[in-house]
């Protein structure tokens, strides 16, 4: 199993979004050092849960400080890009990084919808979006006088530059929120990225995942190769004890969820809260009981086990949750990747 870093932090108030954003900078960098397979990026805009907010710049600011780590989007969220903005944007991350970037997309957040209004899209065309978008992005890497008529977009290019490094493209990888949008990656045999979920929930969608593959024709080598790409996401926090992570880990982990309901709650109109509301979204990402992987190193192996037993790929694991200090999170990771990471694997 693989392990990366979700590089998440949130900064409560613009007064904090400098210091927060350089140590992001240096989360990235201990990253590195430390051996983690990838660092992932956010997106999130207006409220200061993802202080970096833009993906695409930030990313281009660590594949500059680094030399050897992946660098993802855990998600690009499609309903705000332009497609050939963005294909060219990622061409130049994928050479100025000798091809070390992987492509997680996603619709979007489904419950920040003043994010969309800030850009101006309307949040019902999110989906659709996205797989127009896709569509593009799957061609117009390797098109040649690329044409495109579709419902969002016109398209009549000659050719994209600067060529992609990675061929015929980086590695591209949808977000699952729901059962049904991950049996549709394993209807495409496609990999995918799950969000905060139970263990045992995290086994169900695997299983079915692969069922769905076996079903559709896919053989067992091909169907481990596409598992071996899938990650699931993890909030975690690592101490010497129990008690230590408890003291720390938890109320930054309930901090972080109060800043971004509290941003719900003051920028969404009354409609869209009540359209919050009446989707009823689970409450895995929510409560310490199923949101949060915290202990010391040895009660952190006994939580991450079962995440292990499914056979995902690997694990995003978001260490410095809302504004967890720097020294906190650092010391989280260190003690991660010296205790926890080598009873699943080798080396990080």
């Amino acid at each position: 199993m693989k392990f990366s870093n979700f590089l998440f932090p949130a900064s409560v108030s613009p007064a904090h979004d400098f210091d927060v954003i350089q140590d992001a900078l240096q989360e990235a960098e201990l990253s590195e050092a430390l051996g983690f397979d990838t660092i992932w990026l956010a997106e999130h805009h207006f409220d200061g849960g993802c202080a970096y907010v833009d993906p695409m710049t930030f990313a281009t600011a660590i594949v500059a400080r680094t030399q050897h780590i992946r660098v993802g989007f855990a998600v690009a969220q499609m309903a705000l890009y332009h497609p050939i903005r963005l294909a060219e944007q990622i061409a130049v991350i994928d050479n100025i990084s000798r091809g070390r970037l992987t492509l997680g997309l996603g619709r979007g957040t489904a419950y920040n919808f003043y994010e969309y209004r800030g850009f101006g899209i309307d949040p019902e065309e999110a989906h659709s979006r996205l797989l127009e978008a896709e569509e593009i992005l799957a061609k117009v890497w390797t098109a040649q006088d690329y044409r495109h008529d579709g419902q969002y977009w016109q398209i009549e290019l000659p050719e994209l530059r600067p060529k992609i490094y990675q061929q015929p493209h980086p590695p591209m990888i949808r977000a699952c929120s729901s059962l049904e949008s991950t049996l549709e990656m394993a209807r495409e045999g496609r990999p995918f990225l799950m969000n905060v979920q139970t263990n045992e929930v995290t086994q169900q969608r695997l299983d079915a995942y692969r069922q769905t593959m076996a079903e559709s024709g896919y053989d067992d080598e091909t169907m481990a190769e596409t598992v071996q790409q899938c990650w699931a996401w993890r909030n975690v926090f690592v101490a010497e004890t129990d008690q230590e992570a408890a003291d720390i880990g938890i109320p930054a982990f309930q901090n972080m969820r109060a800043h971004l309901n509290h941003a719900r709650q003051r920028l969404n109109r009354p409609s869209e809260l009540k359209a919050q509301a009446a989707a009823k979204p689970g409450n895995a990402l929510h409560t310490v009981e199923h949101g949060l992987v915290y202990g010391s190193p040895e009660t952190v192996c006994e939580k991450l086990a079962p995440v292990y037993e499914s056979g995902v790929g690997g694990l995003i694991l978001h260490f410095r949750l809302g504004s967890l200090p720097w020294e906190a999170t650092s010391e989280s990771m260190r003690l991660f990747t010296a205790k926890v990471a080598p009873e699943f694997t080798a080396s990080v």
